[in-house]
């Protein structure tokens, strides 16, 4: 039963099995009309045309529509595969840039499209990954924030983009948190909170968020977690108060 949209070429034609060059695969149940077809456009029956049949994928590497090409380079030849890194779609780059081996990423760190500078992202080695922490686009730098050695992620502290700079409080050195405190996102700022170092956890309990003043009193000493048992918001207090108790409870232990 065939699924997804009508079976029709990249061109818009009824697919025609009699005139395939691979029309003997169809007795063999490697193929059909509807599932798995290398010359339907639809993405998913030409995945899996290649999944059955991988060995044919080089061949497929010049065909004149897209999909074909990036579907195949999946399953292509690694030797085959350079010359897609100056394919004209970026689909077919960004498939080349993730199986190639990860020297090749630098070649494509300035590409126009963005899909294809976060596939090098994802490949460039780590000590070349700082060639893209300026990038354009915060997706690609979330990729960079993701995979950055620790010592690196100070360079994106400061990114104008909150996802970046979350990712980098959730990684970067304990003694770098306390920078985070004017951060003007507040979930940033949390998450920093819940990572500091607690000899400076206080720098944050004054935070005008609540969620921010949460994380703080989940983890206070019993100073903190008593100033903030004064707090205007009741659910602070309240956290405090628990957190008061939990102390004394691991004191009595």
């Amino acid at each position: 039963m065939p699924e997804g949209p009508e079976p029709l070429d990249w061109q818009g034609a009824a697919i025609d099995c009699d005139t395939c060059r691979h029309r003997e695969r169809l007795a063999q149940g490697l193929c059909g009309p509807g599932w798995a077809c290398a010359n339907d456009r639809y993405a998913k029956r030409i995945e899996r045309f290649f999944l059955l049949g991988p060995d044919l994928a080089d061949e497929f590497l010049s065909h004149p529509y897209f999909e074909a090409r990036a579907q195949a380079a999946r399953a292509a030849n690694l030797f085959r595969l350079p010359p897609l890194l100056d394919d004209p779609d970026p689909a077919v780059r960004s498939v080349a840039i993730l199986r190639l081996p990860a020297v090749q990423a630098k070649r494509l760190a300035a590409d126009p499209d963005r899909a294809v500078r976060i596939a090098v992202a994802h490949r460039l080695p780590l000590g070349e990954l700082h060639i893209l922490m300026r990038d354009a686009d915060p997706a690609v730098r979330l990729v960079v924030a993701r995979r950055a050695e620790q010592g690196a992620l100070p360079v994106l502290a400061r990114d104008p983009d909150p996802e970046v700079r979350a990712c980098v409080a959730r990684r970067i050195g304990p003694a770098w948190l306390i920078h985070f405190t004017a951060d003007p996102e507040p979930l940033v700022r949390r998450t920093a909170a819940e990572r500091v170092e607690l000899a400076r956890l206080g720098a944050f309990a004054a935070d005008p968020d609540i969620r921010v003043r949460h994380a703080v009193a989940e983890r206070a000493d019993e100073p903190l977690a008593t100033r903030l048992a004064a707090d205007p918001d009741p659910l602070i207090r309240e956290t405090a108060q628990m957190r008061l108790a939990q102390l004394r409870e691991d004191a009595d232990a």
